[in-house]
């Protein structure tokens, strides 16, 4: 009996962040072909032109036992990060692992909506998750299983991470507290926080890990990136993270605090049990064009009591401080927020998603086109 065969398709590098742990379990057991796809990574070139960009980058991160696939072949199990065209896959069982947090932003779920009533095997991480899901009236015949959160599974897994060695690694003062800044790509903070991240942060390490889009100049402008690459020459204490490095999970474990906005690392950060600081934004650049939230939740309103909450740049360097030194109502809350939107920080989300991935191919009663 031959393999059974598994991919994991990624529409842009940073995807594979989300799968790394699950690929890692699958292709340590002999029983599986595990590939990886790479299919909508491109450059925009003098704001007109989309350059293709080759697995290069990709195959640097290929885990051991693990190909390049050009999806021109049969799969059992096809592994997505997004809605995608179903009818490319036949009878795959087709399961998505969201490429972040899947209750964080709406438009999960109108695009679970615009692909009914086609079968997904949805993996959420927490009962609020499911909830949420199950609510916004979009699942149709997509299935959900609550299996946690498997991208965090590093941070739980002993022996993965040296912070004082990564510190150096990085230039930076093992000695002093690490300010991650990770801004999402629109709306973004990056332009209202170019300069005081790094007055504010003069006394730390400050770390700056963008969004990968503020790299490719498709969906965000280049001058995201280099914004920062030229303020980059005046500050000592400061390093920015290449495109290159996809995964934010290094940054999450060496963090002190975090500095965002509207990116799904807020929430991710929540998960290490160390306390954020929220750039509030205008509630108007939080919407799609037809009016409709981007964020399930008001920012101004998630986890307003456990992270610090800020709405100008001059307030910035208090709320790094107050971040770093939290009352202990402010953890209390914290360690709450954490247990309602994560389920089991064990370092086992990506075992158990294995499991029932396997148990519902083996059941063999999966087809994803619906008629």
């Amino acid at each position: 009996m031959g393999k059974t065969k598994i991919l994991f398709k990624m529409f842009y590098l940073y995807h594979k962040a989300a799968y790394d742990p699950l690929i890692d379990i699958f292709s340590s057991d002999s029983r599986y072909d595990v590939a990886v796809s790479l299919t909508n990574e491109v450059t925009r070139k003098f704001g007109i032109f989309n350059k293709k960009e080759t697995n290069e980058t990709l195959t640097g991160s290929l885990q051991k036992n693990v190909r390049i696939s050009d999806e021109n072949e049969h799969f059992d199990i096809v592994i997505v990060p997004d809605v995608v065209d179903e009818k490319k896959y036949g009878e795959a069982l087709l399961c998505m692992l969201y490429h972040g947090l899947t209750f964080t932003k709406t438009v999960t779920y109108r695009e679970l909506e615009k692909h009914k009533p086609n079968k997904y095997i949805i993996f959420a991480e927490s009962d609020y998750a499911v909830k949420q899901l199950e609510e916004s009236d979009s699942l149709h015949n997509s299935e959900v299983y609550k299996i946690g959160y498997p991208k965090v599974d590093p941070l739980f897994q002993t022996g993965l991470f040296d912070k004082k060695k990564f510190l150096k690694f990085l230039g930076l003062d093992a000695n002093k507290q690490t300010v991650l800044y990770a801004p999402t790509y629109k709306p973004t903070s990056v332009y209202k926080l170019k300069d005081a991240i790094f007055e504010a942060t003069q006394n730390y390490n400050l770390v700056i890990k963008l969004h990968h889009y503020a790299w490719r100049g498709k969906y965000a402008r280049h001058s995201q990136h280099k914004i920062f690459e030229r303020r980059l020459k005046k500050y000592d204490h400061a390093v920015i993270i290449p495109y290159e490095s996809y995964s934010i999970i290094p940054y999450l474990y060496i963090a002190d605090t975090l500095v965002s906005e509207a990116s799904g690392a807020i929430t991710e950060f929540l998960a290490t049990g160390r306390i954020g600081v929220i750039y509030d934004m205008d509630d108007t650049q939080l919407r799609h064009t037809d009016g409709q939230r981007l964020l399930v939740e008001e920012r101004q309103n998630f986890l307003k009591d456990s992270f610090v909450h800020i709405g100008s740049p001059d307030k910035l360097s208090n709320g790094i401080a107050k971040a770093l030194n939290p009352s202990q109502e402010m953890i209390n809350v914290a360690r709450k927020d954490r247990n309602k939107y994560f389920y089991k920080l064990d370092g086992n989300a990506s075992l158990r998603a294995k499991t029932m991935i396997e148990k519902l191919y083996d059941e063999g009663t999966h087809f994803n086109i619906v008629n």
